[in-house]
């Protein structure tokens, strides 16, 4: 007597994702594609990703731009800060979403953070940290602060490395901010972003993270930027396009919940259904509500 086992390719253990999936109906995005979103008005939705799951499930729903964001080190490795992950984290965090991603024939733009002391130290450090990152798979790199920061964008732009800036709250720099609070308050404190973000645009980083900024001073600049899509996080309305993080909009944040978030898991159904509504809520316009997640 001769017992058959059965395997089945299509079968995958723990959770993880199926060999193939159907081709997506969506177009990959691009550069282009997404300064053409801009230019029409139409708003784009970005969430972190840190691994190949969530990646695949935001990618389906429609999320236009993934963000592996240093801030798995407080989600993933339960650090207070962003300051202790390192570039070889970043790496394989990146690795893995972008893995996640072939797997489902995915077509989002995947934005990969260079981590604290990445970048900092010469334009040519900011360069070979990039290139790790975008050999693990990133479309693109994103890097905090202004001023000295317009430098190294140019140079990462013209050596073929797309660059996202960030101003406001710079969470790696959060110790000389003194915590996590509301940046460009005052007539002084917004003229200075303003200057950087102006000169981050010439420098040719084609997004612009506004994290924790008055929400009139975030519209401001985002009709002023005429070639450089505004996100924003606790940045109002009238931003080009509203980013969070993932465990943020599931509810399951490990801490106090930031003022800017809302939980689309409270609203009913499962992850996948969470995941749509919020690009619909992104899209519409319904989310952020300046009423309850602005300054």
């Amino acid at each position: 007597m001769t017992t058959t086992t059965t395997t089945t390719e299509s079968a995958s253990p723990y959770g993880t994702l199926p060999p193939a999936s159907p081709p997506s109906l969506r177009k990959p995005l691009s550069l282009p594609r997404l300064a053409d979103m801009h230019a029409r008005g139409e708003k784009i939705s970005m969430l972190t990703a840190y691994d190949a799951t969530f990646a695949a499930m935001a990618d389906a729903a429609g999320v236009e731009c993934l963000l592996v964001g240093d801030s798995l080190g407080m989600v993933c490795q339960g650090l207070h800060s962003t300051v202790g992950v390192t570039l070889d984290t970043m790496r394989y965090h990146t690795d893995s979403v972008s893995r996640g991603l072939r797997r489902v024939q995915g077509t989002a733009w995947l934005i990969a953070d260079l981590p604290f002391g990445s970048y900092q130290e010469s334009r040519e450090q900011a360069l070979r940290s990039a290139t790790v990152l975008m050999q693990a798979g990133a479309h693109m790199v994103k890097l905090e602060g202004g001023g000295w920061t317009a430098e190294t964008v140019r140079f990462l732009v013209e050596r073929g490395i797309p660059v996202c800036a960030h101003l406001g709250l710079t969470p790696q720099t959060v110790h000389a901010l003194g915590g996590y609070r509301v940046q460009g308050r005052d007539s002084e404190a917004a003229a200075v972003l303003r200057r950087h973000a102006l000169d981050l645009q010439d420098a040719g980083a084609a997004m612009l993270v506004l994290e924790m900024v008055p929400a009139a001073l975030a519209a401001s600049l985002t009709r002023e930027l005429t070639h450089c899509a505004t996100i924003g996080i606790g940045a109002g309305q009238a931003t080009a396009g509203q980013v969070l993080v993932m465990h943020d909009m599931l509810g399951i944040n490990l801490g106090k919940m930031p003022k800017f978030v809302r939980n689309f898991m409270a609203e009913g159904g499962g992850i996948a259904e969470a995941l749509h509504a919020y690009v619909r809520a992104v899209k519409d316009g319904s989310f952020p509500d300046d009423r309850l997640h602005a300054w």
